[in-house]
């Protein structure tokens, strides 16, 4: 006859459940004495913590490899838009950075726009942006278009 399950005849599978290690409990328990912690030094220590990138009074590698470079404070951040992507805009006469904010060729009207020369721009279009590359103004202007710096 099969046995229903029930909370009170419920048991663990075999060697899943394992004793809790108890330390500091004499010789008999096998982790007596040092408690796991071996003889003396700075890990048998109560309250013993190194930290990670403490290399025992060595000099440590983060002050021993030599810093190079520096980070520029007044770099300027532009939004890179090429002029195929511009041909997406063909149906605009002007396209500002709100018209490229509106086809999803820039992702924030606020920050600084700049257009590069790669691929052709469709008919003569003007285009308004924070900066050009000489390409990307030479193209623009040799179908007839123009780059205003806004």
């Amino acid at each position: 006859m099969k046995q229903r399950i029930n909370l009170r005849n419920l048991k663990s599978s075999s060697g899943s459940v394992k004793k809790r290690k108890r330390i500091g409990r004499g010789p008999g328990s096998g982790h007596g004495k040092t408690s796991t912690r071996g003889h003396k030094g700075q890990k048998a220590r109560s309250g013993a913590k190194r930290r990670p990138w403490f290399e025992g009074g060595q000099m440590p590698i983060q002050r021993r490899v030599p810093k190079r470079g520096f980070t520029n404070i007044f770099r300027k951040e532009y939004q890179i838009v090429d002029l195929a992507s511009l041909s997406k805009c063909k149906d605009r006469e002007v396209i500002s950075p709100l018209v490229m904010k509106e086809f999803g060729l820039i992702k924030k009207v606020d920050l600084p726009v700049k257009i590069l020369a790669d691929g052709e721009v469709s008919g003569s279009v003007t285009v308004q942006a924070n900066a050009f590359s000489k390409k990307a103004k030479e193209k623009i202007e040799t179908l007839g278009g123009k780059a205003e710096v806004i």
